[in-house]
This record gives C-alpha cells, sequence and structure tokens, in this order.
C-alpha cells in the first residue's frame, strides 16, 4: 500500500534525522574507540610494554576527570621523597614501617613518613613483602631473596626459570606466594624455598582460563578469608583462588567508566584494606579506586589530577630511559592507603574523608 504524500514527507525527514543521530553516535563511538585503541598502544608501546620511554599524548580528559563528590580519600600531608631513582615497589608491615624497594636497595618510614633506616641488596627487587616475624621478602627477577631488618640476607631461593619475571609476594603464615608475570602463574612456597604449588595456570577441566598477562604487572594478596586474590590484568578482573588452586570467583569488567578498567590489562596492583575492600591502581590513566569484597565500585582514591605533576588529564608521557610507569599501591593497619608515584620517586599518603 502506498504511503501518503505527508507520511512520505515525514519518513524522509526521519530518516534524515536518525543518519544524522547515528552519524553523530558513530562518531562519538569512534572518539570512544580511538581513546581505548589509543590506551592500549599506550600500555603495549609505553609504560606497561618494551618500549619504554615512547610519547604518547592523546588527550583523554574526560575519561581522566574525576567527579570530587566520588573521591572518598584526601591527602593527607605533603609528598614523602623516597630519595630513590627508581622506586619500583612498596609495602607496609604490620608495625605500621613503610618499605621500598628501588636502587638495590630498601628503603624504610615510620608512620609518619620519617626514613628510619636503609640496607642495600643483592640485586634489583621489584617487589617486596614483610612477614609478622619481621623477616623481608624481596622479589628479584627470578627467584627470591630473604633479609631480617637489619638487612642481613639470610637466604635466597632457587630460581623460577630463565622465563621468570616475579612482580609481586604475599606472606601468610608459614607460606609465601609469587607472582610470576614470565610464567603466567602464581607459585606458592613453603618459608625455607621449596616450591609446593602453582596455581591459576590454564586447566579446562578445573574451568580455568589461565592468567592473560600483556605487561609486566601481576599483583596478589591473601585476604582474611583465607583465600588468595591475584589479578588477571588482561581480563581486567580480580580473580580469588584457594592455596590448593580451585578458582573461587573473580570480578571486573573492561570499561572506559570510572567502575570499569580501561586499557590493554588493568589493575596493575591493588591492596585489601582493613575492612576488607580493595584499593586498586590503574596505568596510563592512573587512578586508584575502592571496591568492596564482593567487587562493586565504592569510589576513588585519586586519580590524575591528584596523582600526575600539574594535574594533568591525560596519559603522562614517560621520561626517556624510565622502566617503571605503573604506580604501586599498599595500605597500613589504620586504613591509610600509601600511593607510591614511581616517576617522582615519592609517597603520596590518603585518608578517607570524614562522612
Amino acid at each position: 500500500m502506498a504511503c501518503p504524500a505527508g507520511a512520505t514527507q515525514y519518513m524522509k525527514k526521519h530518516k534524515a534525522d536518525t543518519s544524522v543521530k547515528v552519524l553523530a553516535g558513530v562518531v562519538v563511538m569512534l572518539a570512544v574507540v580511538a581513546g581505548i585503541v589509543a590506551m592500549v598502544r599506550y600500555d603495549t608501546t609505553g609504560a606497561g610494554g618494551s618500549g619504554l620511554g615512547r610519547e604518547f599524548a592523546y588527550d583523554l580528559s574526560e575519561l581522566a576527570r574525576i567527579d570530587p563528590n566520588r573521591l572518598l580519600y584526601a591527602q593527607a600531608g605533603p609528598v614523602i621523597a623516597t630519595g630513590l631513582q627508581d622506586a619500583t615497589g612498596i609495602c607496609v608491615a604490620p608495625d605500621s614501617t613503610a618499605y621500598v624497594t628501588g636502587d638495590r636497595q630498601v628503603v624504610m618510614f615510620d608512620a609518619a613518613g620519617s626514613r628510619v633506616g636503609q640496607f642495600p641488596v643483592a640485586g634489583a627487587a621489584r617487589c617486596i613483602a614483610v612477614a609478622q616475624d619481621g623477616a623481608i621478602y624481596l622479589g628479584m627477577k627470578d627467584h627470591v631473596q630473604v633479609y631480617d631488618k637489619t638487612g642481613k640476607q639470610l637466604a635466597a631461593w632457587p630460581s623460577a626459570g630463565e622465563n621468570a619475571v616475579l612482580t609481586s609476594l604475599a606472606v601468610c603464615k608459614d607460606e609465601v606466594f609469587a607472582a610470576d608475570a614470565g610464567n603466567r602463574v602464581v607459585l606458592r612456597y613453603g618459608r625455607d624455598g621449596r616450591v609446593i604449588g602453582r596455581i591459576g595456570e590454564k586447566d579446562p577441566a578445573r574451568n580455568i582460563a589461565g592468567f592473560v598477562i600483556p605487561s609486566p604487572y601481576f599483583d596478589l594478596a591473601v585476604a582474611d578469608d583465607g583465600l588468595l586474590r591475584v589479578v588477571n590484568p588482561g581480563r581486567h578482573r580480580i580473580e580469588a583462588y584457594t592455596v590448593d588452586g580451585d578458582l573461587e570467583f573473580g570480578w571486573g569488567e573492561f570499561s572506559s567508566k570510572l567502575e570499569g578498567f580501561i586499557g590493554c590489562c588493568n589493575p596493575v596492583n591493588f591492596a585489601i584494606l582493613p575492612d576488607g575492600d580493595f584499593v586498586t591502581c590503574e596505568k596510563g590513566l592512573v587512578r586508584v579506586k575502592v571496591y568492596d569484597a564482593e567487587g562493586r565500585f565504592a569510589g576513588a582514591v585519586a586519580g590524575p589530577e591528584q596523582l600526575v605533576e600539574g594535574g594533568v588529564s591525560r596519559v603522562f608521557t614517560l621520561p626517556a630511559g624510565s622502566r617503571s610507569g605503573a604506580f604501586d599501591v599498599a595500605v597500613d593497619p589504620t586504613g591509610r592507603v600509601y600511593v607510591l608515584d614511581t616517576l617522582k620517586n615519592v609517597i603520596r599518603i590518603f585518608v578517607r574523608k570524614t562522612p
């Protein structure tokens, strides 16, 4: 049946309007995709990949800007200079002493931010963990070293293999867990350095898809429920495993929204607050955020405007020759959040705002 003339004109106009709207939507979508692709390119060729130092300045200001009402934390006091040229990792011990690795040494700070000690180590450590008894565990490229508080080396464990890249450590009772980004597995050690298990390797029979690790950032921690939490960065998730390697659940998703994780591989680091909430840290767009124990987004600790020099709301540019790029994060027993700026080699401490 033929359409009346008026209806025909309406349909032509409707088609034209629709075409304009579709075209506008496509343009917006392409802009977002371009930003995401830019972020992925940055992650794989910039801070997180092998081409360190490559300049990339695609403007992502809309994605970087965080509504002040969603910032749950505020910086407490001035930044703390580590005195290091290449800070690589941070942890806070049960006694609230902060330990920072870099420049083939370990530097310690008290809760007020004053330096209280330092000692040299045999090699370049990327990560650190401190046990309840004060033993200090350092993750070198392919093995773990153990020190006491005075800096005396107590042990050097066997190599995890030529492809190993240890990026995170966690100590729980008589066991030590090491995230090996090179071999895409979590190694379970006894305190004597003996490997007693491998967690997270691809195993369809156990419904384990395996870790996707595009760049050498792979973090873990043991929660109060006894489950090991491990970042699966390429899948933009934090997964929960038993110490025997069973995958229990996971949370997180890829998204350009504040609630999600953008880029090739985020979050890169995380820590667990005393109340069980998670603090995550992203590279590319430097964002530190808070999620509850089930992975529900709660708010932000800080974003580029708080963490990048001059309040730059875009992907930062790595200085030539830098091998770091991803900020690290830790929490103390009172719930304060420590952010290690691996570009400026400083620590910023954030405290929860009064509701």
